[in-house]
């Protein structure tokens, strides 16, 4: 049976609809930077997420040719996630996508090596016809943060981020986001396709890094 990260970290991927804390360790991903609306038609984000997932299911079908990968196992490809800032801006401005920066990424299992990586760039590129080069290897250790599971569109997220604001105030703490690409940033991950779900029942992780108050 293929390894399901969702299944497997429950405390990362399904957190409940009431705010909680959460130790998040090191995670690599396959990741595109990027800025802008993520809502554009044919914009720079669903050009990243098309090579997220070219890239992601290269490696996981790679089983299935010539190539061998050492400590290769089967796996469910995760979610898509998104790491959110703004410059100038503290927290999440929802109201004002064009002014985002991004980081779009599919985690990744830890047998992927930088060599193995760079075999599936090339690959994608070659089987797709993807321009790869964007896409990069990328680890990230978020440490404390405090999440909730919303349920619902994507627009109506803010709603439940001042839930998850409250919660940190109560617990003595306070987000810990940067407005530049260097730091910790507002986190989503994607548990449903859009593409196939309706907007009300759309199941999106919110998680923010925070750090003791003052």
């Amino acid at each position: 049976m293929a390894f399901d990260f969702k299944k497997e970290y429950k405390e990362f991927y399904l957190p409940k609809r009431t705010p909680e804390l959460v130790s998040v360790p090191p995670m690599t991903f396959v990741a595109v930077r990027g800025e802008g609306d993520p809502n554009v038609e044919d914009g720079a984000y669903k050009e990243a997420v098309g090579v997220l997932y070219a890239i992601a299911y290269t490696i996981k079908m790679s089983k299935m040719g010539d190539h061998r990968i050492d400590g290769y196992y089967d796996f469910v490809v995760p979610p898509l996630e998104g790491f959110w800032w703004q410059p100038g801006v503290e927290g999440v401005d929802f109201a004002h996508k064009a002014t985002f920066h991004w980081i779009a990424a599919i985690r990744l299992p830890d047998f992927v090596t930088p060599e193995e990586f760079s075999w599936a760039k090339e690959e994608a590129a070659r089987k797709k016809g993807l321009d790869t080069t964007a896409a990069e290897l990328l680890t990230i250790e978020e440490g404390l943060c405090a999440q909730i599971m919303h349920l619902g569109p994507y627009d109506d997220e803010p709603a439940t981020v001042a839930l998850l604001d409250a919660f940190i105030a109560e617990q003595g703490l306070e987000n810990d986001m940067s407005d530049t690409e260097a730091g910790r940033h507002h986190h989503e991950i994607y548990l449903s396709d859009p593409r196939r779900t309706a907007p009300k029942k759309l199941k999106t992780v919110l998680r923010h890094p925070v750090r003791p108050r003052g």
